[in-house]
């Protein structure tokens, strides 16, 4: 069994071939592809987070309002981009959506992936301390997160409050107990993943590996996973990590699949340059279902993780989106062991 969710860049453009226009239609659409995912028998909704873009940006409005529509997929982020946080209001949101939802939010982090702007998080009022970069900072603001979700008191009460406080030093409230459990760190190269698993944190790892070995890519992000679980048993961490994968996936079952994806059949690993260094993208899966069945069947990344996060062209609406969801549900999953 392997629990399958869809993962949304959210995007909006006032072309006539969008089904996503706007800002609003990007975020009721993304609401409605939750509920029907759910109803199809998906197992999560999970969200890409971006600024200064027509992308999907502040996720938590949309976290609770899924969470009020739904009952029992997970809902998350992949991922939100720590260097533009404050790690306490952020904390405070988080608890508010997570007791909306009665406990089903997935929070993907990390230091975040290439920007609109230079330095975008400048204009959010966060500069890297001295002798620091934005990375260190995305980390130290991730810190500060973690610590202040699990509940504990650190804050001195006004002597004098306006209401009366409880014994001792004071939370951030809303608190959400086992919102701990439920963060995942964003890892693009096998370090990061360890470092995640250091510190307790799910993997999330996606289409895209800022390293390569010139092995294929699911083969890169299978020892990723490795190295990930076995930092995690060597720091000793009571509970077993959460691992997902993302991946896109065509089935190929009428007309309308075969105009938009027939010419992704070939698609292959593909290696560049992202932000000066060497980036390897995994390629799509599109074709028949036996045939995409065979291909999946043979990514080691898919098989060492629990979790799959099927990316899904947002703008080509609600109704199309479902029906992949679908394909991937009633064709795919049930040959592959995953239902």
């Amino acid at each position: 069994m392997k629990n399958i969710g869809f993962l949304s860049f959210g995007h909006w453009s006032p072309s006539p071939q969008s089904r996503a226009r706007s800002a609003s239609d990007a975020l009721l659409q993304s609401l409605e592809l939750a509920v029907a995912a759910e109803e199809l028998g998906a197992d999560g909704a999970y969200f890409r987070v971006h600024h200064f873009a027509s992308q999907l940006s502040a996720p938590f409005p949309l976290l609770a309002a899924i969470g009020a529509r739904t009952s029992r997929i997970e809902i998350g982020t992949g991922v939100i981009d720590m260097r533009y946080e404050n790690p306490l209001y952020m904390a405070e949101d988080a608890g508010a959506a997570d007791l909306v939802s009665g406990g089903r939010l997935q929070l993907g982090i990390s230091r975040g992936s290439p920007e609109q702007v230079i330095d975008g998080f400048r204009y959010f009022g966060y500069e890297p301390a001295e002798g620091s970069d934005h990375a260190a900072m995305a980390r130290e603001h991730t810190r500060v997160f973690l610590e202040v979700i699990k509940g504990e008191g650190f804050a001195q009460p006004n002597p004098r409050p306006m209401f009366p406080n409880p014994p001792g030093l004071l939370r951030i409230e809303p608190h959400s107990p086992g919102l701990r459990d439920r963060i995942w760190w964003g890892a693009g190269t096998r370090q990061t993943a360890e470092w995640a698993g250091q510190q307790g944190m799910n993997l999330m790892s996606s289409t895209l590996l800022t390293e390569d070995t010139g092995v294929p890519f699911h083969r890169l992000q299978a020892e990723q996973i490795e190295r990930f679980r076995t930092a995690w048993r060597a720091a000793g961490h009571a509970r077993e990590p959460r691992v997902s994968v993302s991946r896109s996936i065509f089935p190929v079952v009428n007309d309308v699949d075969r105009a938009y994806f027939s010419r992704e059949a070939g698609s292959r690993d593909q290696v560049g340059h992202l932000e000066g260094g060497v980036a390897r993208f995994g390629k799509t899966y599109a074709g028949e279902p036996d045939r995409l069945v065979k291909d999946l069947a043979e990514d080691e990344a898919i098989a060492a993780a629990d979790t799959l996060l099927l990316t899904v062209p947002n703008q080509l609406g609600v109704d199309y989106n479902a029906h992949l969801l679908d394909s991937v549900l009633r064709h795919l999953a049930p040959e592959l062991g995953w239902r």
